[in-house]
């Protein structure tokens, strides 16, 4: 008897369950977006796969096609519950209202309405599609077309989507169109926080110096060569002339990378990544040869910033698009954060090493095993990331790729003449304090 009746209740599961198709987490989606202030009206234009929709029986006829007039009743609360939940828009700083869903559509597959504004609204806003359509949901797309009240068209907006839900690995591409006609693109993965559609210059600025900030603190082939400029030098002024090269430096390669003056090849990346590795364990092998005088470890420091400043640029590609038209600003600012996540590495490491060679090891016994370690470290990532870059073929010597060398060669013959003027001047002043110290003692 009690296996009839688990029979019988699976059956009537399944019946209740026929006509309705129900479907996991998909794995990669992709939302579209138009967002447009437009007098007292904001609008966007959404649109996302059917089938991240989930948790709707879509209705099916028996050979699996949507059926249509009973799926479009049930698709207005799910795009509402789904998308319009899911984005919170705001004027200044002022969180908006629930948006209204002006529109909504099934799109079929490779339908490229969404190639501009003009066209995603007038497919949206458009006639249904017809009711005898043969369409599986695993191929449709929802198109839907929000409306939120606003002020003025002229104001301050953001913009946080949390469409992260919609998939495992969700992918956003939002166009943002100025009221004077003005294309701002972003593209940003998972749930990216407050992104500031056009932000003031302050605004831009705060957001770079976090993430220049955490970034250093995050980098740890980065924070291992600032551990080798520090461990022969403990005091803060000897360290003063270094770290400044080391952030001139990298400042000059990240915004040359930044205004599209650096190779762009697939090659260039792990080209860079190899050589920061190296860059570590130069450093870490002069600290265990010992002999290393202030002039000659910022002098060398500099050229080794150059490289980390390309390392940099890479973290920076995909939130350069948030600095709207503050580049150079913003540039600058990831700069002083990273200039701070440095002090505040020097802070901890220059009393950590004191003590170290205080009250542990000695001091000389102590720089070579500690630098020993960091060059066994950056050794074996030197080695994989070369592994990683001899599977890239290396650029063709064209005319093009000649007169980029000849750019870059250029630009390193006058960075050296200025090391060059910098460092004689330096020695002088030097010779001119040591003169100045001796001939009292002379007299």
């Amino acid at each position: 008897m009690r296996s009839r009746l688990s029979v019988f209740v699976t059956a009537l599961v399944l019946l209740a369950a026929a006509g309705a198709s129900a479907h996991d987490i998909p794995t990669d989606v992709t939302v579209q977006a138009f967002l447009k202030p437009d007098g007292q009206r904001l609008r966007l234009i959404v649109r996302v796969p059917l089938d991240a929709l989930r948790d709707m029986g879509v209705p099916t006829t028996a050979d699996g096609v949507m059926d249509l007039p009973r799926l479009d009743p049930m698709l207005a609360d799910n795009v509402m519950l789904w998308i319009g939940q899911n984005i919170d828009l705001y004027e200044h700083n002022t969180h908006l209202p629930a948006p209204r869903l002006a529109a909504w559509q099934l799109s079929i597959p490779g339908d490229r309405s969404f190639t501009s504004y003009d066209e995603a609204l007038a497919h949206v806003t458009g006639p249904r599609l017809p009711a005898g359509i043969r369409l599986y949901w695993p191929q449709a797309v929802v198109d839907a077309l929000f409306e939120y009240p606003i002020q003025s068209d002229r104001s301050d907006f953001s913009i946080h989507p949390k469409l992260a839900r919609l998939g495992i690995h969700t992918l956003t591409v939002l166009r943002f169109i100025t009221p004077d006609g003005r294309l701002r693109a972003f593209e940003y993965p998972g749930d990216p926080g407050l992104v500031r559609l056009d932000p003031r210059w302050h605004q831009a600025a705060l957001q770079f110096v976090k993430l220049g900030f955490f970034h250093i603190l995050d980098g740890t082939d980065h924070l291992l060569f600032l551990f080798c400029l520090v461990i022969p030098f403990r005091r803060f002024r000897s360290l003063v002339p270094i770290v400044t090269a080391f952030t001139v430096a990298h400042s000059i390669t990240l915004i040359a990378s930044a205004y599209n003056l650096a190779p762009d090849g697939l090659w260039f990346p792990p080209l860079i990544e190899t050589l920061i590795a190296m860059s570590i364990v130069y450093m870490a092998l002069e600290n265990i040869a010992a002999g290393v005088t202030v002039q000659r470890r910022w002098i060398i420091t500099f050229g080794f910033g150059l490289v980390h400043g390309f390392g940099f640029s890479f973290a920076l590609r995909q939130t350069l698009q948030f600095a709207g038209s503050h580049l150079l600003t913003s540039l600058l600012s990831f700069n002083i954060g990273v200039e701070l996540g440095q002090l505040l590495v020097l802070a901890l490491m220059i009393p950590a090493l004191d003590l170290l060679f205080r009250f542990v090891v000695a001091e000389r016994m102590g720089t070579i095993i500690v630098s020993a370690l960091v060059a066994h470290t950056a050794w074996h990532w030197m080695l994989d990331r070369w592994d990683r870059l001899t599977q890239y073929r290396w650029p063709v010597l064209d005319a093009l790729a000649l007169v980029t060398a000849m750019r870059w060669l250029m630009a390193g013959v006058a960075i050296a003449a200025v090391l060059w003027v910098v460092a004689t001047l330096l020695a002088r002043r030097g010779a001119r304090r040591a003169s100045g110290q001796q001939a009292p003692q002379e007299v």
